[in-house]
């Protein structure tokens, strides 16, 4: 048919974006006889100690009775899965002293839907009978998550505020809040929906500390918005956290985000939003017209280990120290292979992703990505980590940002020798095109 229209809403969602291109560099092959050197996507490590565990549950479940059969043929509720919503509202009121019940926790296919859940429940144009209007979703702290920038089904519902950045003489750098001017914005925009941020940040391992948390959640509740806290890289689960200053946090005015991607099932897709029964309630609503109900195997096997501890002690002991190694040793590699040049790395405090900054690059790093996409190595552009920018100009643009086009997201959670080979190469074009 040659005369099918695509809605606004559906050439928005069906354009070029960034988390288009990441995804689609995971799951294509490279042309033949160019090896593969994959820094760029999201997929974590596949540590055998998780999988064994992951193995014996599916296996326990395989073996007991009609289990598997019910786990495969019937629908959860639009909420979730009732024993795995009571079992993460209990070890997480148990063991931080949160006041939640299973009405505060709702589970989605991934908490990249549960972000479009809420994002789009709280910003875009809101009318009230007698007038319309637009609210905004702040992002505090830019450069900011790949997977948010699209999510808005409107243009424009975000707004995004310049990190401010200090440098070492380590050859590593730290951005942070600049507080001074989000509440500045937040005085004078009184449009705001929520605050977002994702702890630790991807793309650059950046953890926001209990303190900046706390600030942003007071500003946030002073201007009647709740925060929201990405927390796929997070405590308790799956604690790829690498400094002491950043506990589990969650108050009434939060909406914190949590999944089992990053301790070994991206595949299942197992989202969990903790929030305000009203929050959870709406978010259980779309579910249940976006997708009638939310998979049920990563909750099946995840519910009792939630439950004993089994999970929590398995990121502790070995999911955490094997990323804190890994990052280590890619951050030596990067000081090796860019001796000479000039070059930062982001403080590695979490995340599985390394933010290289080359500020003698003389070509965008868009372009630096498609001469490194040649040679094999797949890489994240930083570009499209900025965005945001305010329709009034009331902060500075984003992409006036010194480090726009500038910097990489390397992913470090493959294998060593692959992940270095890569770092050569990117090493050499960068001494090529600096």
């Amino acid at each position: 048919m040659s005369n099918i229209e695509f809605s606004d809403f559906g050439k928005k969602l069906t354009g070029e974006s960034g988390i288009l291109q990441l995804m689609d560099d995971i799951g294509k092959p490279l042309p033949a006889g160019v090896k593969p050197y994959r820094l760029g996507g999201g997929n974590p490590a596949r540590i055998p100690q998780v999988e064994k565990l992951y193995r014996a549950r599916m296996e326990k479940i395989m073996g007991h009775k009609d289990d598997f059969e019910k786990l495969i043929g019937l629908y959860d509720s639009p909420q979730g899965r009732v024993e795995f919503i009571e079992c993460v509202a209990e070890y997480l009121s148990k063991t931080y002293g949160w006041k939640i019940g299973p009405e505060n926790v709702a589970i989605t296919n991934g908490s990249q839907s549960a972000f479009f859940y809420i994002f789009n429940l709280l910003s875009g144009t809101f009318s009230d009978g007698k007038k319309s209007y637009k609210k905004t979703i702040v992002l505090p702290l830019v450069p900011e998550y790949i997977g948010y920038a699209d999510q808005g089904i409107e243009r424009g519902q975000f707004v995004g505020i310049p990190s401010t950045c200090q440098y070492e003489k380590d050859k590593t750098f730290k951005y942070h809040v600049d507080f001074d001017a989000l509440e500045s914005y937040m005085e004078k925009h009184s449009n705001v929906g929520a605050l977002c941020v994702s702890r630790p940040t991807n793309p650059t391992g950046n953890v926001l500390t209990d303190s900046e948390i706390k600030r942003l959640s007071k500003i946030a509740r002073k201007h009647g918005v709740p925060l929201m806290i990405d927390n796929a890289y997070g405590l308790p689960w799956p604690d790829i956290i690498f400094t002491d200053d950043a506990a589990p946090y969650w108050d009434s005015n939060v909406i914190l985000s949590m999944s089992l991607s990053k301790i070994g099932l991206p595949s299942l897709r197992t989202g969990i939003i903790v929030a305000d029964k009203k929050i959870v309630k709406a978010v259980g609503n779309i579910n249940a017209i976006a997708a009638l109900a939310s998979g049920s195997v990563g909750q099946a096997i995840a519910a009792p280990l939630i439950k004993n501890g089994t999970l929590i002690e398995c990121a502790q002991k070995y999911v955490r120290p094997f990323y804190q190694k890994k990052s280590i040793a890619t951050q030596n590699a990067i000081h090796k292979l860019f001796a000479g040049t000039n070059y930062y790395v982001h403080k590695s405090e979490g995340s599985i992703f390394q933010w290289l900054l080359m500020p003698d690059l003389k070509i965008t790093t868009m372009k630096f990505y498609s001469e490194l996409k040649k040679r094999g190595v797949i890489v994240v552009p930083g570009e499209y980590f900025f965005f945001g920018a305010a329709a009034d100009k009331s902060l500075p643009p984003v992409e006036e940002h010194p480090h726009y086009s500038k910097c990489l997201r390397l992913n470090y959670a493959g294998d060593q020798k692959e992940t270095e080979g890569g770092l050569k190469i990117i090493a050499e074009l960068y001494k090529k095109y600096s």
